[in-house]
């Protein structure tokens, strides 16, 4: 299991995360907003407490990912992004 060593709040519900086994993105979390569970993170003040724990992320008040929701959202959201956003520009 991946294991989450970086996790820095961006702007707009986003978090930049890198693994243990150097796997990098964004993780958005703005689907998961609307979870009961999930509902305090809509506070962003709240949302940028968030901290590497337990192989995922965590907030004070325990709601967390797992590593393994974390990388398979990574995974697929760049595998949905359009082909111009994943290759570097060519010039």
């Amino acid at each position: 299991m991946d294991k989450i060593v970086k996790a820095v709040p961006l702007n707009d519900f986003r978090i930049d995360i890198l693994t243990s086994s150097g796997i990098s993105g964004i993780f958005d979390v703005k689907p998961y907003l609307g979870g009961s569970a999930f509902k305090e993170l809509a506070d962003e003040s709240y949302f940028r407490l968030v901290r590497p724990a337990h192989n995922g992320i965590m907030w004070p008040h325990e709601q967390d990912f797992s590593s393994d929701t974390i990388v398979w959202d990574i995974q697929n959201a760049q595998q949905d992004a359009p082909l111009e956003a994943q290759e570097p520009a060519r010039r």
